[in-house]
């Protein structure tokens, strides 16, 4: 799957917010390493704390289907009705939930105003000295 449709898929995704509080849409489009795609909206919650990021609802669901492997990450965020978004990065939280499921050297995030339109990072330069899974080895 290319960038561009990743980053449709997320734009797809964003329809799908519930968002009544912040009136802030953000679609997320999550690709494991063998192929398959999930997706993700931001859901809010009138108790602020229970809410959920796109970033951890895509995670979340592929995790609950066995799926442990990720290759990159399209994001796509901005005010409800925004015709132009721009970047939208994803908060410290979905960062750290990234890292527990991701190589933070290769895993792409891709933060995108539209399918032409996006920059690429590595988790490890949105996380730098990220603490994950390996720090726990003994």
């Amino acid at each position: 799957m290319t960038r561009s449709e990743l980053i449709s898929h997320a734009l797809q995704a964003r329809k799908k917010s519930y968002s009544p509080y912040s009136h802030f849409q953000v679609g997320a489009a999550l690709l494991s390493k063998d192929g398959k795609l999930y997706t993700g909206c931001n859901i809010e919650n009138a108790g602020y704390t229970p809410s959920n990021c796109a970033e951890r609802t895509a995670f979340f669901k592929a995790v609950s289907e066995g799926v442990k492997e990720f290759s990159c990450i399209a994001i796509v965020g901005g005010p409800e009705g925004a015709q132009a978004l721009d970047l939208c990065a994803p908060c410290g939280v979905c960062r750290q939930v990234m890292m527990e499921f991701c190589d933070p050297k290769t895993f792409e995030v891709i933060l995108a105003k539209d399918p032409e339109h996006y920059e690429v990072f590595t988790l490890e330069q949105i996380l730098p000295m990220g603490f994950g899974p390996k720090d726990l080895e003994i």
